[in-house]
């Protein structure tokens, strides 16, 4: 059993799979707190109370969620192809792991952002505190453990979108798997990509378990 496979090709797609998920997911979490913010600050009895624009935001996150992550690569060839002059390979992914995941994540920053005692905020704005002050002194420090708990979930789900993207040639254990394992009909090859891939989602899951639960004053 797995006496075909190279270990070091191996290495190269677990290494691809952090790559992508990782990187995704900084730019993920720097856009879905951007979104989330939006999405909270602009609803009804909020700082930015704007009932248009919380509804274009939600109308936009609620559009690249509801398109299936296969189906947004395939839409986002001409631009990742304008991008990086090529649709192959992890960096190519990149752009579609983001625009995947990213909407997600705003919406579990939303929820975050819910839980914070409205009592705090208004403490804070009856000090004089500007909005950047709230936002970066009480709703960022406040909900931390859930955003912490939102981008554990976001980068497990990112683990799961690469092995989609490597179908259509991105790299990662995914394409792996899919070209020299499940193409040559070798079931030893997918059995350990997919071992591979279940240990790296349980480094993720362990690592945001312990910093939620570090984070958590409660």
């Amino acid at each position: 059993m797995f006496s075909e496979i190279s270990m070091d090709e191996i290495l190269v797609a677990a290494y691809e799979t952090l790559y992508m998920t990782i990187v995704a997911l900084i730019g993920t979490v720097i856009i879905g707190i951007i979104l989330g913010l939006l999405l909270y600050l602009t609803a009804k009895d909020n700082i930015w109370e704007n009932k248009f624009f919380n509804m274009i935001v939600s109308s936009v996150v609620n559009v690249f969620r509801a398109i299936p992550f296969i189906i947004l690569i395939l839409l986002l060839f001409p631009f990742t192809d304008f991008l990086f002059n090529t649709t192959r390979g992890p960096t190519a992914a990149l752009p579609a792991l983001i625009l995947g995941s990213a909407p997600f994540y705003a919406r579990l920053v939303e929820i975050g952002f819910r839980e914070v005692d409205k009592g705090v905020i208004e403490a804070a704005k009856s000090m004089g505190a500007k909005t950047r002050t709230i936002i970066f002194k009480v709703l960022l420090p406040e909900s931390m453990p859930a955003l912490v708990s939102g981008i554990t979930v976001t980068g497990i789900a990112l683990i799961g979108y690469t092995a989609m993207a490597g179908v259509i040639g991105a790299g990662g254990l995914g394409d792996y798997a899919y070209f020299y394992g499940f193409q040559r009909r070798q079931f030893d090859v997918v059995l350990l990509c997919t071992i591979l891939i279940l240990i790296i989602v349980f480094i993720f899951q362990f690592i945001g378990d312990f910093i939620s639960k570090k984070l958590d004053k409660r």
